[in-house]
């Protein structure tokens, strides 16, 4: 009687071809394992001193400048130490912006940062409106911010408010009664 139930047995010897294919394997994996070694030592460095690519820039007084921009507005921003006073051309925030919006337009980097009333602001703004001036003291205070603690510029950075809005009102066109609109049109 022959035995239906017999299957072929795969063939387990191995060749030199073979044995060089797992040689090359077995390299790789080791290598893959430097490699990770190598990466989590530079990574324990790097938690052990933090890296600061730029430097503190501070004048004689202890403020750090920057200009701000947004619109037809430009903001020049002085901050330092101090109690959380923010001085626009001479007033207080709560008199020069009196919108509660334009308010907490100007403090949203102190509060990304988590350093609201923490430092002191002089500002004076030129130019545009009471928006585009609010939005200019935001760009300044972020900036100077960042001149003075470089290790906040990631924080404030990712929220944004370092890029300057380069949205400007579009200019009229001649035969437009605006930038794009026409004049009525009348059929008789």
């Amino acid at each position: 009687m022959s035995d239906t139930n017999e299957t072929p047995q795969a063939d387990s010897r191995q060749s030199l071809a073979d044995l060089a294919k797992l040689q090359q394997a077995a390299q790789a994996e080791a290598a893959a394992v430097a490699a990770t070694e190598a990466n989590t030592a530079t990574a324990a460095r790097q938690l052990a001193e933090p890296v600061v690519l730029r430097a503190q820039v501070i004048d004689a007084f202890g403020r750090a400048y920057a200009t701000g921009r947004r619109k037809n507005a430009i903001a020049r921003v002085w901050i330092k130490p101090g109690s959380g006073k923010i001085i626009v051309n001479g007033r207080d925030q709560t008199v020069y912006f009196a919108r509660p919006t334009l308010r907490l337009v100007i403090n949203q980097p102190f509060d990304v940062s988590e350093r609201r009333e923490q430092y002191d602001v002089i500002a004076t703004v030129v130019g545009g409106g009471l928006s585009g001036q609010a939005g200019a003291v935001k760009h300044g205070i972020a900036q100077a911010l960042t001149r003075y603690e470089p290790a906040l510029r990631t924080v404030v950075k990712q929220a944004g408010f370092l890029t300057r809005d380069s949205r400007v009102v579009e200019r009229k066109k001649y035969g437009k009664a605006k930038a794009r609109r026409s004049f009525q049109f009348s059929k008789r």
